[in-house]
């Protein structure tokens, strides 16, 4: 078992999902959480059903809604997915995602976005699958593109494994700014020691 981390159950950014595991967990999950700022400053955000393709999460609701005001003043978004929303992944965990939104209303993406929406949400019943395009297709609809910037994973089969003693060094990833710096002042600040001893 590594031997920097053994004892820190506190640090967490060294259990990250990698590339594929990302793909799989986005392209399998039916719900998302699409968060964005308010103008006067509040954090707030809404499940949504949600498509990954070509690298980029692509959302849909009705133009008149805030978020679609807020994205327009200001694109910068997260996104978080759950991996108990995708029921073919494993292992357990989650992501979030940074990115930028983009709002788009043109025939070409709204057509291939409710068909593969719809596929995706009922992928053995043509009929609903039809049934929720047309819901889909209404005149105050939009679609929201937005391309990832920052990744924040955490993979809880790797923490499992640590706690067990079953993990390698080379399984783990490095320890992120929260963990590496900001752990270390916090704990310093609470009269502890900034190496955890």
């Amino acid at each position: 078992m590594p031997e920097a981390v053994m004892d820190d159950h506190e640090v967490v950014s060294i259990f990250p999902f990698d590339d594929e595991q990302i793909d799989a967990l986005l392209t399998d999950a039916r719900e998302c959480v699409l968060m964005w700022g308010t103008r006067d400053g509040w954090a707030v955000g809404v499940y949504h059903q949600f498509l990954w393709r070509d690298g980029r999460f692509w959302i849909t609701c009705a133009a008149h809604r805030h978020r679609v005001s807020a994205i327009r003043r200001d694109p910068r978004v997260s996104v978080a997915v759950s991996a108990v929303c995708a029921p073919g992944f494993e292992p357990r965990g989650s992501i979030t995602a940074k990115g930028r939104g983009v709002v788009r209303e043109d025939r070409e993406t709204k057509d291939w976005f409710y068909r593969a929406l719809a596929r995706k949400a009922f992928p053995t019943d043509q009929a609903a699958e039809d049934e929720f395009v047309t819901r889909l297709d209404s005149p105050l609809r939009i679609v929201i593109e937005i391309t990832p910037e920052k990744w924040i994973t955490f993979d809880g089969s790797k923490s499992d494994r640590m706690v067990r003693g079953e993990i390698t060094e080379e399984e783990l990833g490095p320890r992120l700014s929260s963990d590496a710096v900001l752990m270390k002042r916090e704990r310093a600040a609470r009269g502890l020691d900034p190496e955890g001893r």
